[in-house]
C-alpha cells in the first residue's frame, strides 16, 4: 500500500507584537545581537563628532546623522567596510547576525514612513524607505521610554520639539560611555542648517546637556519642548 502524501504549506510570519508598525521579523531576538546594534550604531554616530571636513556630504542635519549610523550599524563590519569609511583598525566586535544591510527583510528600505500597524501590503506599497525625516524616524520607527533621561540606554533618541523653529522636530543620539576613551555619559547630534550656515556635529556630556543654557534644550520632565527618550523598534523586547 503507497502511503498518502502529504503536502506542507508554510506561510511567512507577518506578526508585529506591539502594533508598532515594526514587523518581528525585522526586531533583533537576540541580546547579543542588540548589543552589537547599540555598540555600532553609538560607535559611528560619535566618530561623526571627530570628522571635521571628512564628514560624509549626507549627513546634514539630525536625520541624517540617525540615518546614516543605524544604516552603517547594520553592515558586516569587515576590511572593505573600514577602508570605505576611512576607519583605520577596526574595534574587535561582534556584527549584527539575524540580517545585515544592504540584505535585510526589507532590502535597502530601512525606515517606515507611515505609523500604525504592519500589514503584509506595507512591503509593496511605499511604507518602507531609504529615507525619512526625524519625526517619521522617531514616531514610525521607535517608541517612547520615558521622560527620565537618566532610563536611557546607549543608543537611545532624545527627542525634543521646538515649537518656535521652522522645522521643530530635533532628535540626539544617546551614545553613554565614550567608544574613544574613559569620562561621562555623551550625546552626539547634528545642529542642522540655518540661513547660510550648514550646521556641525556637536559631542557634549549628558551632564552639560541638563544645564544647557537654553532651557528649552534641557531634557527634562518640565521642560514642554523634550518629548522625551525613545528606542528604535528593532530594540524592542517584551517585558
Amino acid at each position: 500500500m503507497v502511503p498518502a502524501s502529504v503536502a506542507i504549506t508554510s506561510e511567512p510570519d507577518y506578526r508585529d507584537s506591539f502594533g508598532d508598525g515594526t514587523p518581528d521579523f525585522l526586531r533583533l531576538d537576540s541580546s547579543s545581537d542588540r548589543q552589537a546594534f547599540r555598540h555600532w550604531f553609538t560607535l559611528i554616530a560619535e566618530r561623526q563628532a571627530f570628522m571635521g571636513p571628512k564628514l560624509p556630504a549626507e549627513i546634514n542635519d539630525c536625520a541624517a546623522l540617525l540615518r546614516f549610523s543605524y544604516r552603517e550599524a547594520l553592515r558586516r563590519h569587515d576590511a572593505a567596510w573600514a577602508k570605505s569609511q576611512d576607519w583605520g583598525p577596526l574595534p574587535a566586535a561582534a556584527d549584527i547576525g539575524k540580517y545585515q544591510y544592504p540584505y535585510t527583510p526589507v532590502g535597502p528600505r530601512l525606515f517606515r514612513v507611515s505609523e500604525g500597524r504592519f500589514s503584509p501590503s506595507d512591503l509593496s506599497d511605499g511604507s518602507f524607505a531609504e529615507f525619512a525625516d526625524v519625526k517619521t524616524l522617531v514616531l514610525a520607527n521607535a517608541h517612547f521610554v520615558s521622560r527620565d533621561v537618566h532610563r536611557a540606554l546607549p543608543g537611545d533618541l532624545i527627542f525634543f520639539r521646538q515649537f518656535e523653529q521652522g522645522s521643530p522636530f530635533h532628535s540626539m543620539v544617546v551614545v553613554g560611555r565614550s567608544n574613544f576613551g574613559p569620562g561621562e555619559d555623551w550625546v552626539v547630534y547634528h545642529t542642522g542648517p540655518e540661513a547660510s550656515w550648514p550646521g556641525e556635529i556637536r559631542r557634549v556630556t549628558l551632564s552639560s546637556l541638563l544645564q544647557h543654557p537654553d532651557a528649552r534644550w534641557r531634557p527634562l520632565p518640565g521642560n514642554r519642548n523634550f518629548l522625551g527618550i525613545y528606542r528604535w523598534n528593532i530594540l524592542r523586547e517584551a517585558n
